[in-house]
């Protein structure tokens, strides 16, 4: 009489599940949809990733090696994204990243007109920081926002929506366009500079909530 052996229970722990994931991804399937250098680039870091774990999972007694060192590629893989979207590509360090640059700014009435003067020229990057500055100004000079040197595009936005809840969505937008452009080295065109225009217009009707 022929006996069969019971298969033994399936018991997948936390590294031999990261390893059956980087397999799965590295299959040819994830990789024919396009053929683009992007793509192949990945997946040869699965690959990488897939041949890392195999290793690490036979001289790993607990499995913590192998998950630190796939959370510490996504967190690279990560970086190298924002970096290329220029989130992290700036000219100069954030504690830097002030709407003013000296310590007497114009009024926001001159900042406007300078900005129409720049972007009439088609100088948008220019134009943008000079709006941004005239928003600003005109939040200052409202009693929205108080005189503070070295105030960031996003400390305005915070600022400002606690005294003005309604500024928070057009600031945003700005507050962003405005960063990327003239601290990120993104380039200025009509579109990002008219949302500079919204918030700027946004800031002279804006009511203040008591």
């Amino acid at each position: 009489m022929i006996s069969f052996l019971q298969e033994p229970p399936v018991d997948i722990d936390r590294d031999q599940a990261a390893q059956e994931a980087a397999k799965e991804l590295s299959k040819s399937a994830y990789r024919e949809s396009g053929g683009s250098l992007i793509e192949k680039a990945l997946g040869k870091v699965m690959e990488w990733i897939r041949d890392l774990l195999d290793s690490l999972t036979g001289t790993s007694p607990n499995g913590h090696a192998g998950l630190a060192m796939l959370i510490g590629l996504l967190v690279l893989i990560a970086v190298v994204v924002l970096w290329r979207a220029g989130v992290l590509r700036t000219s100069r360090k954030t504690t830097s990243q002030a709407v003013f640059d000296t310590a007497r700014p114009q009024s926001a009435a001159q900042y406007r007109a300078l900005a129409e003067r720049e972007a009439a020229s088609g100088e948008y990057a220019l134009a943008i920081r000079s709006r941004f500055r005239a928003c600003v100004a005109e939040l200052t000079e409202r009693t929205v926002l108080d005189e503070r040197a070295g105030r960031t595009a996003y400390e305005v936005v915070a600022d400002a929506s606690r005294a003005a809840p309604v500024l928070r969505e057009p600031l945003q937008p700005a507050a962003l366009v405005f960063t990327e452009v003239v601290y990120g080295n993104r380039t200025g065109t009509p579109e990002r500079y008219a949302v500079v225009v919204a918030a700027d217009d946004a800031a002279r009707t804006a009511r203040v909530t008591a």
